[in-house]
């Protein structure tokens, strides 16, 4: 306890157990979520932070179930030690001030990304802070090859296990709020709704918050560079693995595809030719995902003139051509194989549909330099342009936000 003025103040945070029934414990327990909020902050990158997560990278890497698929290899790839030395490097303030961890982060997934839990995790383990994690409620067949990984790596280092909770539960406020009562950082995946559904869960008066709403993505092509590229087939797989690998329900995954040069019908033709054969040889295509890609047509052509709908294969791709970019296009956005199309000389006609805060990240074929006058213009969106197959690429920098600043307090020593 700590006095000021007289009144006795609790130094440490506990949690009502009795709210947090219903949970299931994928990594850790109800013991030490109960103790979690007493671990202590830590360095950035500390050694002990950085064996962890190597040695949970090579434990990914040797699992022969994990090579099934991409998405687990990149995020064992993304942990692994030379990348945390990178990223040490680069987050390293150089002067005279310390910084440690906030304290415990309680992280809410979204429902419809695999691995993105696991990114949200190592991002606040690496910072420092003990984490409690609500892991997707769909049964992914990565998170149980993560978890896996994680509980056989807590074994070799069991310091690190009150740092660690993965916990499962329905949409119970009760345990909302007891989880946010005890977090100095909450970080909200997921969207618009889950942001207002965890916003009725009251944080403490110190205690920050990171929230990543609903955003789309677009892809930018330009005809005469892919024309000239030495392997488009590799462009195909690329493209294939930012979009069909998570139905498109990513928010970095292209949902608009413009076409920009002077070879723009060649392209065409080369490009959706190549990705179509990607997609009947390995995308697994439901039935109520043709319906759905039908019903995003009509409505979008029930309000605008000028859309052309272009049905390849057995409707695993399908291709909505578009005369101009109207405002509330997004409004009308599709999933799994579903892609608006948009051919144009000048960048700057993209301003409608980037001048919107839900505009996240452009992914291009192309030299990046020919988006400078359209981010200067002013525009309200685009937060990452990179190169294409690098959008699902998780970065410290990530909607704008710089989650190591987010994610740890700074102590100035003078």
């Amino acid at each position: 306890m700590r006095r000021y003025g007289g009144a006795a103040i609790p130094m440490q945070k506990s949690l009502d157990r009795e709210q947090l029934q219903g949970i299931q414990y994928l990594v850790g327990s109800e013991e030490i979520l109960a103790r979690l909020p007493q671990a202590k902050a830590r360095e950035p990158f500390d050694e002990k932070i950085q064996e962890f997560l190597n040695a949970l990278s090579r434990a990914l890497l040797s699992m022969p179930e994990a090579k099934f698929y991409p998405d687990v290899v990149t995020f064992a790839f993304w942990i692994r030690k030379s990348s945390l030395k990178k990223l040490a490097e680069r987050f390293a303030s150089g002067n005279s001030l310390i910084q440690l961890g906030r304290g415990t982060a309680f992280h809410i997934a979204p429902s419809n990304v695999a691995v993105n839990y696991a990114y949200s995790f190592a991002a606040g383990f690496m910072t420092g802070n003990a984490n409690v994690v609500r892991v997707p409620s769909k049964d992914f067949p990565q998170i149980a090859v993560i978890n896996r990984a994680v509980n056989a790596v807590l074994e070799q280092y069991p310091d690190q296990k009150p740092y660690i909770c993965f916990v499962r539960y329905g949409r119970e406020q009760r345990i909302n709020d007891v989880l946010s009562a005890i977090a100095d950082v909450r970080i909200v995946w997921g969207g618009d709704r889950t942001i207002a559904e965890l916003r009725k869960s009251p944080l403490g008066p110190r205690a920050s918050e990171i929230t990543f709403a609903d955003r789309y993505s677009l892809a930018v092509i330009d005809s005469d560079i892919y024309m000239a590229a030495e392997n488009p087939g590799r462009i195909a797989d690329d493209f294939y693995n930012d979009t069909y690998l998570t139905d498109q329900n990513a928010c970095t995954s292209p949902r608009i595809v413009v076409w920009y040069g002077s070879r723009i019908s060649e392209a065409k033709e080369r490009f959706w030719s190549l990705l179509l054969e990607k997609v009947q040889k390995k995308y697994e295509f439901q039935p109520i995902q043709g319906v759905n890609k039908l019903t995003n047509v009509y409505l979008a052509s029930a309000g605008h003139e000028g859309l052309h709908a272009i049905y390849c294969g057995d409707n695993r791709l399908v291709r909505v051509s578009l005369e101009r970019l109207f405002e509330d296009l997004m409004d009308f956005r599709g999933d799994s194989g579903y892609f608006y199309e948009y051919d144009c000389q000048d960048l700057l006609q993209l301003q409608n549909i980037c001048d919107d805060t839900r505009c996240q990240t452009v992914s291009y074929i192309g030299d990046p330099s020919m988006f400078l006058p359209l981010v200067k213009s002013g525009i309200a969106g685009i937060d990452r342009i990179v190169p294409i197959g690098k959008t699902m690429d998780f970065d410290m920098i990530w909607d704008g936000y710089n989650l190591y600043e987010r994610l740890t307090r700074t102590i100035s020593l003078i």
